[in-house]
């Protein structure tokens, strides 16, 4: 028996369609920790053995840049560098969505001005009407 794993559904599905046309019967179950297995019989011969083995090479080349494209999106982040009112300093976390749009349109100056102004409201949160003056 030989087992191929597989972490998106549609590169295993990509896989099966090529065991199917060798009218190779397979089974497929989720692996115990993450991803899906795909169980073949083990005495296929060798030129379909290696049609799949080079197939699956490529699968998992794709895999690999999925992976990467996933773990540049998981990493972008923005930080803020900012002084509270009460003078200590910290750094504040933008996911990348906003820390995108937020550089699109303001220059770092100003988004330190304004992820300032949110944390001292944070702090000190207004009461009452907020057209009333600080």
């Amino acid at each position: 028996m030989s087992e191929y794993i597989f972490f998106d559904p549609t590169l295993r599905d990509r896989f099966l369609t090529l065991v199917a046309d060798h009218r190779i019967q397979a089974d497929t179950r989720p692996d115990l920790i993450e991803g899906f297995l795909v169980i073949l019989p083990e005495a296929l011969p060798d030129e379909i053995d290696e049609a799949l083995e080079e197939e699956y090479e490529r699968l998992m080349d794709e895999q690999q840049q999925l992976v990467e494209a996933g773990d540049e999106q998981d990493r972008t982040v923005m930080g803020v560098d900012i002084t509270l009112p009460d003078g200590r300093a910290c750094v504040v976390r933008l996911p990348p969505i906003f820390a995108r749009r937020l550089c699109d349109h303001f220059s770092g100056d100003e988004i330190r001005m304004l992820v300032t102004e949110i944390a001292a409201s944070v702090l000190d949160p207004a009461t009452g009407p907020l057209c009333r003056e600080r």
